[in-house]
C-alpha cells in the first residue's frame, strides 16, 4: 500500500490557505464574468447550467488565443453539450494538435450530475492557468478539453436532496440522463446521445488521458479521495507501468497538500460492514477506466468523498486536476511514444495467437491495512430489520482491515487470424457502432461461398430477469467451433489488424463482459421461433425411438441422470425436436462469425 503521510495540521492549514486565495480572488472578480456561483456562495451553491455556457463564451472571448467553447453535441433535450479547449500555445484544433504531437487530456465532470464537484473546480483551475504567465504552466505544452458537465439533462433536475448521503452543495442535479440512462454504464454499447457524442469529441482529439470526476457514496471515514487509473492493473504493459506511476504522483501530490488518497474504491467489500475490508478490481469496458485502456489510453477515475463538505471536495478535485496536467506537461511525451508502442503491439495480437484476457477477477489473498475511520456501532434496526452501522465522527479510529487487490485473468481467447463478419442482416446497426467507436471495417461488395469461419452456438443462454439500462442483458455459455458457411455480399468484415483490437474483442467475444450480445443486440438468435405441437412432437418422439436404438439408449441415459430433465415435460420433447428435420438450425447461433483469411 501506498505510504501517505497525512498531518492534520498541514490539511487544516491547506484548507485555511484555499479560503484565503478564494476570498482574495473573490475581491479582485468581484466584477468578473470569470467568477462562478460557487465562489460567490462561498461554495456552498452551485450554477445552473447557463452559468456553464455564459462562462464557456466569457473564457473564450476574454482569452481568444487560448480558449475555443465548442459545442460537441445535443442532449435529447436540446440543451448544448458544451466543451472548452484549452492551450498556452495556441493549438485549439485536433488537427494541429496531432501534427505537433501535443498530449491532450479530456477533464471530464458530471457524468453524474449529482457529484458536480468537477465542475467548479475545473473552471477555478482552467481560470488560475489562464492567469498565470509563469514558464511552468502546464498549459504550455498541452491542451486541456475540460467539459464542465457531461450530464446536462441530468444536472438540470435540480433539488436539494437529489443526493440525501452527500454534503453539499445546497441543490444539485440526478445521476442520470433525462433518457434515465447512467453514462457511466454506456462507454462500450453507446446508447445515448451524449455517449455518442463524446465518443465523436474522442475520437476527433484522441486524448491521451481521460480524467473523471466523481463523488463516491459510502460510508463515513477520514479518506477524502481515491485515484485510480488504468492501465495500471490491466491492458497494455508498458501503459499498466506508466498508468500506475500517474496514479501514485497524483497520489503524492494530494497527500503533500494534506489529504488521504487511495488507491483503490473505497466500498466495503460487504456492504454496511466496515469489518469486510475492501477488494479492489478491474473495471469492465462499460466504465470510463475500463473503456480507455482498450483504445491504450489512459483513464482515471476520481472519486472525493461524499460526507466531505463541498468547499472541501472542490478545493481536493481542484488540487487532483493540476497535478494530472503537471505529470502531463512533464510525461505527456513519453505517454504519447508509448501508447503508439501500444496501437502498434495491438495490431499484432492476432497474428501471435496468445490469448487476450478479456475479464479479471480478483483473487481471495489479502493483506492487512491501516484505514482511518471513525468509532461505531452496529445494532439491530427497527426500521429495516437488519444490522445499521453508525459513525462518530467525533471520535477517529484507525481501523486494520483486510484489502485483497490481487487482480488476475479471469477468462481470455485466442482472437481470429484475420477478424470479424457481421452478416448483412445486420450490418447497418453495427456499423454506425463501429464509427462511434472509430473502429475500421469494409462492407463487402461481392458474396464469398463455402467459407472456413468459427461460429459460437450457445450451450446455455442465461437470461437477466430484469432490464437493465434499458436492456435485458443475457450470458451465454458455449464454444467456437470451425464449419463452413456462405457470406453475403453487404456484409461488414471488421480486420483485428488495427490499434483497437482490444476493443474489437470487447465488441464481439460473447465472453467479455459488455459485448454487443450481452446487451440484448442479437436477443431475437436466442428466441425460439419454430415448434412442433405437443401432440405432433408425442407421435414424431415414438417414430424416432422406433427408429433409432442409439437415441433411445441417450435418451434414456439423461432421464436417468437428469432430475431436472426428466421433470420437464417441455425439456423431454425438445430432445427429440432437436433431432427432427424441422428444427432451425439457426437457433442459439450467434450471428458475428470469426474469420482467418482476410475478406478485403
Amino acid at each position: 500500500m501506498l505510504t501517505i503521510i497525512p498531518p492534520l495540521p498541514t490539511k487544516i492549514c491547506s484548507i485555511f490557505f484555499f479560503c484565503i486565495s478564494l476570498l482574495n480572488s473573490s475581491f479582485s472578480l468581484a466584477a468578473s464574468p470569470l467568477q462562478t456561483v460557487a465562489e460567490q456562495s462561498g461554495f456552498q451553491k452551485t450554477g445552473r447550467y447557463d452559468e456553464v455556457m455564459q462562462l464557456c463564451e466569457a473564457f473564450q472571448k476574454i482569452y481568444p488565443k487560448w480558449v475555443r467553447c465548442l459545442k460537441f453535441g445535443t442532449t435529447p433535450e436540446g440543451r448544448p453539450m458544451l466543451a472548452l479547449i484549452t492551450s498556452r500555445t495556441g493549438v485549439l484544433d485536433a488537427q494541429r494538435a496531432q501534427q505537433r504531437k501535443m498530449p491532450v487530456v479530456l477533464i471530464q465532470g458530471g457524468i453524474h450530475a449529482g457529484e458536480i464537484d468537477g465542475k467548479d473546480a475545473g473552471f477555478l483551475a482552467l481560470r488560475e492557468m489562464l492567469e498565470k504567465t509563469d514558464l511552468e504552466n502546464p498549459l504550455n505544452s498541452q491542451v486541456m478539453i475540460f467539459v464542465p458537465v457531461f450530464n446536462v439533462d441530468g444536472h438540470e433536475r435540480f433539488g436539494k436532496w437529489n443526493r440525501p448521503n452527500q454534503r453539499g452543495p445546497e441543490e444539485m442535479g440526478r445521476r442520470s440522463t433525462s433518457q434515465n440512462l447512467n453514462l457511466n454504464r454506456d462507454y462500450v454499447k453507446a446508447d445515448a446521445p451524449e455517449m455518442q457524442a463524446m465518443l465523436k469529441l474522442v475520437g476527433e482529439w484522441d486524448p491521451i488521458a481521460t480524467i473523471d470526476l466523481h463523488v463516491t457514496d459510502g460510508a463515513k471515514f477520514e479518506h477524502d479521495i481515491s485515484i485510480q487509473v488504468e492501465p495500471g492493473h490491466i491492458g497494455d504493459s508498458a501503459l499498466q507501468v506508466a498508468g500506475a506511476a500517474l496514479r501514485d504522483a497524483v497520489i503524492n501530490d494530494l497527500a503533500q497538500q494534506g489529504s488521504l488518497p487511495m488507491p483503490f474504491y473505497m466500498a466495503f467489500e460487504e456492504e454496511d460492514n466496515p469489518l469486510s475490508g475492501f477488494v479492489d478490481r478491474a473495471p469492465s469496458p462499460r466504465f470510463s477506466t475500463g473503456y480507455f485502456l482498450l483504445r491504450n489510453r489512459f483513464g482515471m477515475l476520481v472519486e472525493t468523498h461524499s460526507w466531505k463538505n463541498y468547499p472541501t471536495r472542490v478545493r481536493i478535485t481542484y488540487n487532483t486536476i493540476m497535478s494530472v496536467l503537471k505529470q502531463s506537461a512533464l510525461h505527456g511525451t513519453q505517454w504519447l511514444a508509448l501508447a503508439t508502442k501500444a496501437d502498434q503491439a495491438a495490431a499484432q495480437l492476432a497474428s501471435q495467437a496468445q490469448p487476450l484476457a478479456l475479464t479479471y477477477k480478483t483473487t481471495e489473498k489479502a493483506k492487512t491495512i491501516q484505514f482511518r475511520g471513525y468509532a461505531y456501532t452496529r445494532t439491530p434496526s427497527a426500521i429495516s430489520g437488519g444490522i445499521v452501522t453508525r459513525y462518530d465522527e467525533n471520535t477517529p479510529q484507525v481501523w486494520q482491515v483486510s484489502l485483497r487487490d490481487e487482480i488476475v485473468v479471469d477468462k481470455s481467447a485466442v482472437l481470429p487470424r484475420a477478424g470479424y463478419v457481421i452478416p448483412a442482416p445486420f450490418a447497418r446497426q453495427v456499423a454506425d457502432k463501429l464509427r462511434q467507436h472509430g473502429i475500421r471495417f469494409h462492407v463487402l461488395s461481392k458474396a464469398w461461398t463455402n467459407l472456413d469461419v468459427e461460429e459460437f452456438r450457445a450451450k446455455q443462454v442465461n437470461w437477466q430477469t430484469k432490464s437493465f439500462e434499458g436492456r435485458q442483458t443475457l450470458k451465454l455459455q458455449g464454444e467456437w467451433n470451425r464449419v463452413k458457411t456462405d457470406v453475403l455480399a453487404g456484409s461488414l468484415y471488421v480486420p483485428i489488424a488495427q490499434s483497437k483490437a482490444r476493443l474489437i474483442a470487447a465488441l464481439f467475444e460473447p465472453d467479455a463482459p459488455d459485448a454487443l450480445v450481452n446487451w440484448g443486440w442479437f436477443n431475437s438468435f436466442f428466441e425460439k421461433k419454430d415448434y412442433i405441437e405437443a401432440y405432433v412432437a408425442e407421435d414424431v418422439a415414438l417414430q424416432q425411438l422406433a427408429a433409432d436404438p442409439q437415441l433411445r439408449s441417450a435418451f434414456e441415459k439423461k432421464l436417468a441422470t437428469d432430475a431436472k430433465f426428466a421433470q420437464s415435460p417441455e425439456a423431454r420433447l425438445e430432445f427429440f425436436e432437436r433431432r427432427h428435420e424441422s428444427w432451425d438450425d439457426r437457433y442459439e447461433l450467434y450471428p458475428i462469425i470469426r474469420v482467418a483469411t482476410p475478406l478485403f
